[in-house]
């Protein structure tokens, strides 16, 4: 077993972090709110650090699942950062959801240190972190997805190697332009179906089993017309990857007239008040 920091313990984090103690790694945790740390280090033993440097230092691994790309930067190369004292062929995964520009100038600051550099963003949602079934998606050199790979493996149901460093988050992208167009979609439909008087559970019944079923459709039909929407991944952070999505797309000359629109739905469904909820709340910008 090794010697791992986690550095942020949110929502995803935590259960994430839970899982490697559970493993039976010797994990060691950083979150800027302290009382988290404290309690995460109560629930799952470890010990807490006071900065992320203190965290990483003598480490095996260094793991993030920050907020932005600064967060990423302040904990990776800035004054209290873990790049300044991570032993030579440590690995560093980083779960955060950024820019594919950070992701690939954080490989190059990691090989001149003799280091390893993960971007490893994810998929499955909180439910996926507390259950340990995440889709992950890994950008990296060879070497160091096999020395990350061994780690992930405490909370992944799928992780899959898909490219050169910044392909991971290149590849979250694609993620979000998809699940955007798919909540639009099922949207209007579950709206369409609410004005034509349908019987909802069997409108489920005849499509989700046919061209029509998803992921969402599956897990978001029910919940949308009940209208719950307390489901972890809040619009705020969905805007958030789509503006990625659309800025790479600047850069790489792909055209997204649906994920423009649909984020300036959500866009709307901010301005309502409820950047909180989940991205199925799309809904609500749509009239019963």
């Amino acid at each position: 077993m090794a010697k791992v920091a986690f550095i942020g313990l949110g929502v995803m984090g935590a259960p994430m972090a839970g899982h490697l103690a559970k493993a039976g790694h010797e994990v060691t945790v950083y979150n800027r709110t302290t009382a988290k740390a404290a309690a995460w280090v109560e629930a799952h033993g470890g010990r807490m650090a006071a900065t992320p440097q203190e965290a990483a230092r003598e480490q095996d691994a260094v793991i993030a699942c920050v907020g932005n790309d600064d967060d990423l930067a302040a904990v990776t190369l800035g004054q209290q950062g873990t790049f300044r004292v991570m032993k030579q062929g440590a690995v560093f995964i980083d779960h955060t959801t950024v820019s594919a520009r950070i992701a690939r100038q954080l490989a190059v600051e990691a090989r001149d240190l003799g280091l390893h550099s993960v971007d490893a963003p994810v998929s499955g949602g909180q439910a996926g972190a507390v259950n340990g079934t995440l889709s992950i998606m890994c950008g990296a050199l060879p070497k160091a997805f096999a020395a990350a790979e061994p780690y992930l493996q405490a909370y992944a149901g799928r992780i899959v190697h898909v490219g050169r460093p910044g392909a991971g988050q290149t590849t979250k992208m694609v993620n979000q332009i998809a699940i955007s167009g798919a909540v639009q979609g099922l949207s209007e439909a579950l709206r369409f179906a609410q004005h034509a008087n349908l019987d909802l559970d069997k409108v489920f019944e005849a499509v989700s089993g046919g061209a029509a079923s998803s992921w969402q459709m599956l897990n978001r039909w029910k919940t949308m017309a009940d209208d719950s929407f307390d489901f972890g991944f809040a619009i705020d952070w969905m805007r958030k990857d789509l503006g990625l999505a659309l800025e790479e797309a600047r850069t790489n000359g792909a055209s997204l007239p649906v994920c423009a629109l649909v984020d300036q739905f959500y866009a709307e469904v901010q301005a309502m008040g409820h950047g909180r909820l989940d991205t199925s709340a799309l809904v609500k910008r749509l009239p019963k």
